[in-house]
């Protein structure tokens, strides 16, 4: 067996074995930490600047990629106008950038603040570098080997449905270049690393929040009434409130009277 075969035809078996084994057991053993565990009570200015970014850039790189995983043939039919082919690279590299940055604030964020460093185990860096590589390489592809939308309907769509059909045609990737053989190679590694870190708060998408019923808030103001006999008030009270004010107390009912009812 050669690297290129235990590369893509057995390491992708193997990764969506442990994504789902993992998946399954984790969600047995201990199905609430099924969480991100977000550190956003320790710091939330930095976990803005670094967390928008980077979930808005990877949703878009994402769906363009399972878009040409869908509909090729509509990618490559798309590409076929220069124009338009310019307009969908620069947009991917665009959102690739704008992810990449995001991920950079995270690792910064996590790197320098006290508490959250405190908190953040060797999966957490693992996942971040790895993410890091990933976005690095896709970057690369886009930038130096041009027209990645075109290589990944041509070639790696084509690669993806034969691993799917139990017959992976190695043949479509092993001779790609190398940045593009770390991209393919990454999510295989991020697949198997999907169940043992914060990335699995991914699957954990609350599903009832979209038929549930519309959360009604109201809001009851209680606008407090103006005593003009309190300290400090500038409206001067009139004579039958000065009158009240200086007659003599009325004694009070004992704590233990009640009101008692007659019937007629």
């Amino acid at each position: 067996m050669t690297f290129e075969q235990l590369l893509y035809g057995v390491l992708p078996y193997l990764a969506l074995l442990a994504a789902v084994g993992g998946t399954i057991w984790r969600y047995t053993a201990n199905r609430y930490s099924f969480s991100s565990l977000s550190s956003q009570f320790l710091e939330n200015r930095q976990l803005f600047w670094g967390s928008a970014p980077w979930h808005y850039g990877l949703l878009a790189v994402l769906g363009g990629h399972l878009l040409a995983f869908l509909v090729p043939r509509s990618i490559l039919a798309w590409n076929a106008v220069p124009l338009r082919l310019y307009i969908l690279e620069i947009t991917g590299l665009a959102f690739g950038l704008l992810a990449l940055w995001g991920l950079i604030m995270l690792m910064w964020r996590r790197a320098t603040n006290p508490r959250v460093r405190v908190v953040s185990s060797w999966m957490d860096w693992l996942l971040l570098l790895v993410f890091l590589v990933q976005i690095v390489a896709g970057l690369w592809t886009a930038i130096f080997h041009r027209w990645g939308s075109s290589w990944f309907a041509g070639f790696v769509t084509p690669y993806l449905w034969s691993l799917l059909q139990l017959r992976p045609r190695i043949d479509l990737v092993s001779n790609l270049p190398l940045a593009v053989q770390i991209h393919i190679s990454g999510g295989f590694v991020i697949l198997v690393l999907l169940p043992f870190s914060r990335l699995v708060h991914a699957l954990s998408f609350p599903w009832s929040y979209v038929a549930r019923p519309h959360q009604l808030v109201i809001w009851n103001h209680r606008t407090p009434r103006h005593d003009p006999a309190a300290p400090g008030s500038t409206t001067r009270p009139s004579s039958q409130q000065r009158s009240a004010s200086t007659a003599p107390p009325q004694e009070s009912q004992p704590s233990g009277s009640f009101v008692q009812f007659r019937k007629e």
